[in-house]
């Protein structure tokens, strides 16, 4: 789990400057599924709250999916999603 202080902005669009809204922290993490699949999600939620919602979720899923997951804690936390790495070679 990494954790990251993210600022919210906005521009504007008559000057085009940029308006700082609020700081919200934002929480980074690795997660595997039952397909062993790794992904990483972005979500304002902490650790102790993901894994809260995780654990309420597997009461009523038999497999466990990212994407299924995300998208059920996707209801709770607006700012939830997977975040796609892919590499760079040079």
């Amino acid at each position: 789990m990494t954790l990251s202080d993210e600022t919210i902005s906005e521009v504007s669009e008559k000057t085009g400057e940029r308006k700082i809204m609020n700081n919200k922290k934002i929480y980074y993490y690795r997660i595997f599924d039952d397909t062993e699949k790794l992904n990483y999600l972005k979500s304002s939620l902490a650790h102790e709250e993901v894994e809260s919602w995780l654990r309420e979720y597997e009461k009523s899923h038999q497999q466990y999916l990212n994407p299924e997951f995300i998208s059920y804690l996707r209801e709770r936390d607006s700012e939830a999603e997977i975040i796609e790495i892919s590499d760079i070679s040079y």
